[in-house]
């Protein structure tokens, strides 16, 4: 078992309310030369949460902080429905229970993006991760 410090969250910088799945990231990320999906989950626009790399291997999501973290993908750019809310809300209760230490971080924490658009702090307040 990886020891988990941080859980990441992006965006797919794809059209809010388009329906893109994981297996249209998997392929944009083996096209620029990952050998699979960078993300352990991706949180699709009806609220499914689909698996991307399992929590036991390192993912490619956050240079320099792939090998202590969990990242989740949200479909959109800036606007997520309630189903995605709900389901990134019920997926971050889940990953805490398993690492009970790890805080919950937005990517553009750690990069000079906005990704994934929206104050992660207030979210964990609101949520109180």
């Amino acid at each position: 078992m990886r020891s988990i410090e941080k859980i990441i969250i992006h965006c797919a910088a794809t059209p809010n309310g388009k329906d893109f799945r994981a297996y249209h990231i998997d392929r944009w990320h083996r096209q620029r030369g990952f050998d699979m999906i960078g993300y352990h989950y991706v949180i699709e626009i009806n609220g499914n949460v689909a698996t991307g790399r399992t929590e036991d291997l390192i993912g490619a999501h956050c240079a320099g902080y792939n090998s202590k973290s969990i990242g989740i993908c949200l479909i959109g750019t800036d606007e997520f429905n309630e189903l995605q809310t709900e389901a990134l809300v019920a997926l971050i209760q889940d990953i805490i229970i398993r690492y009970p230490d790890a805080i919950v971080h937005g990517h553009y924490e750690f990069s000079p993006k906005t990704c994934p658009n929206f104050d992660v702090k207030e979210f964990c307040k609101l949520y109180n991760f």
